[in-house]
């Protein structure tokens, strides 16, 4: 259901309606990430049920996570500036 490098959309709290990319997940929880208010050093834990799913994997970040590559927070912007330039 949830894949690492996955574009998310927040449903509840103070980031409602806010793009995010999914940097790690586990049975109750997604770990979300930014690069701007919610940075790479410290990814926001959200619960599954306060997070909307986009189909879009941006597969450069997908990549760099699951290798152990090193990632900037500049990354996930641009990423998320590629996806939001789409629409």
């Amino acid at each position: 259901m949830y894949s690492k490098g996955q574009i998310v959309f927040s449903k509840r709290g103070r980031d409602k309606g806010r793009a995010f990319i999914v940097y790690d997940y586990d049975d109750d929880y997604v770990y979300i990430v930014d690069g701007d208010v919610r940075k790479l050093e410290k990814p926001k834990k959200k619960k599954k049920i306060h997070i909307q799913i986009s189909h879009h994997i941006d597969e450069a970040i997908k990549d760099k996570i699951e290798n152990g590559s090193y990632l900037l927070n500049s990354d996930f912007r641009k990423a998320l500036a590629r996806y939001n330039n789409r629409f």
